[in-house]
């Protein structure tokens, strides 16, 4: 097997200046960004509450007009798992090129997902101890006091992704295998799976059908970042990810909007369409998300549409040294940016709601006006853990093999 002599590298600079031409780098944005918009989406969002020893959140969403509309561009899943579906692809065609199994490939996957994750599970367990031998905080379910379990944000929101995307990663090798046998079909069924999987839950009556969505809507972004990998989505040209955005877009429009008629009301109870947030909301009965539904897999389309069009000006953006580095930076500890977020934000709630802060309910003015303190005062605690447990992404000596070929490496490398 061929090896190479790395330099180590150690800071942001270091490994930008090792950065190869054929890297990708829009992918690697399009991964910094979105993991970036989830953090800041999760605290401006959130709705607090302190009651009877449980700290938790709710969305905003659901109770302030026109909050919706954002999260038609903040909802930002698609892209992500949009990125993973070319990172995985690309990962898994180095290895079978070097002539090792798929095993090795689902190791070196599974370890960088799953390492700085030990750490939050270490801390937090070592937390909850705590708490129930000090008879601390209300209990929440048998194991856990003081916070809702894993469903809610605080602080554990991110363990959903977590969970999904391991098994995204198990079945990869299984899914790149299908896209290079049949192609565009596999896409072609997903979306048709989907479709069937809400009218049989929502019309048909079964609404155990709709998980099957959580594989429909999430691994379809996923196969299309295959074709990304390959080559083949780029020769697409812009009028064709214009029409994807447009279609997307078209889609969400159509979908959130009264057009069942009558029988809206009886899939939809009291709304009689899909609900227009395309995150979750107390305020509704029905969510997008869990499980997701064609709406999400329409913002897909539209999303994806999107950052293609916008992929050539923002690579030449990114051959600039300053934005470059960023992105670097951001790569190198984005498993424990997204992991220690809403701890950040748990944080901040305990050190500012008995100043009074946090208390004003959505959508008065108070409210508005304390958003930039829910955004700086978590920002500030993040760079702290971050400082504290990035060392757990990815040991030191892998950090110039990551910029030299990693996720972000173009076909033709």
């Amino acid at each position: 097997m061929h090896t190479e002599t790395v330099p180590r590298a150690s800071t942001a600079a270091e490994l930008a200046r090792l950065t190869p031409p054929s890297r990708d780098r829009y992918m690697d944005f399009l991964r910094a960004v979105s993991i970036g918009t989830v953090v800041v989406g999760h605290w401006f969002i959130a709705d607090i509450y302190w009651q009877r020893g449980v700290i938790g959140s709710t969305s905003a969403i659901g109770v302030a007009p026109w909050l919706w509309l954002g999260t038609w561009v903040a909802q930002v899943m698609p892209l992500f798992f949009f990125v993973g579906g070319f990172a995985n692809y690309t990962a898994y065609r180095s290895y079978r090129r070097r002539g090792e199994p798929a095993s090795a490939f689902l190791r070196t996957r599974l370890a960088r997902l799953l390492r700085p994750s030990l750490a939050f599970f270490a801390v937090w367990g070592t937390v909850q101890v705590f708490l129930h031998l000090a008879n601390m905080g209300t209990p929440t379910t048998p194991f856990l006091r003081g916070m809702k379990p894993p469903g809610a944000t605080i602080p554990f929101g991110p363990l959903w992704f977590l969970a999904m995307y391991t098994l995204v990663i198990l079945i990869a090798p299984a899914m790149i295998r299908l896209h290079r046998r049949f192609g565009i079909a596999v896409p072609i069924v997903m979306v048709a799976g989907s479709v069937v999987s809400d009218a049989l839950g929502f019309a048909g009556g079964i609404p155990e059908a709709r998980w099957a969505n959580a594989a429909f809507v999430w691994l379809l972004p996923h196969q299309l970042g295959f074709f990304y990998a390959e080559g083949r989505l780029q020769r697409l040209g812009r009028r064709a990810f214009a029409a994807m955005a447009a279609g997307g877009l078209a889609a969400l429009v159509l979908l959130t909007n009264p057009v069942f008629g009558e029988a809206g009301q009886r899939w939809f109870p009291g709304i009689g369409h899909y609900p227009k947030s395309l995150l979750g909301t107390e305020a509704e009965a029905i969510a997008n998300t869990y499980p997701p539904t064609i709406c999400l897999l329409a913002a897909g389309f539209w999303l994806i549409g999107a950052a293609m069009l916008l992929r050539e000006p923002a690579t030449r953006w990114l051959r600039r040294e300053r934005p470059w580095r960023r992105v670097v930076a951001v790569n190198g500890v984005i498993m424990t940016l997204f992991l220690w977020h809403m701890t950040a934000f748990l944080i901040a709630v305990v050190a500012l709601w008995p100043l009074g802060l946090g208390h004003a309910d959505p959508p008065g003015a108070t409210w508005w006006i304390e958003r930039p303190l829910w955004l700086g005062v978590p920002a500030l605690i993040l760079l702290s853990l971050i400082r504290a447990f990035a060392r757990f992404e990815r040991p030191a000596a892998t950090r110039a093999r990551a910029a030299r070929g990693g996720p972000g490496r173009s076909r033709s490398a």
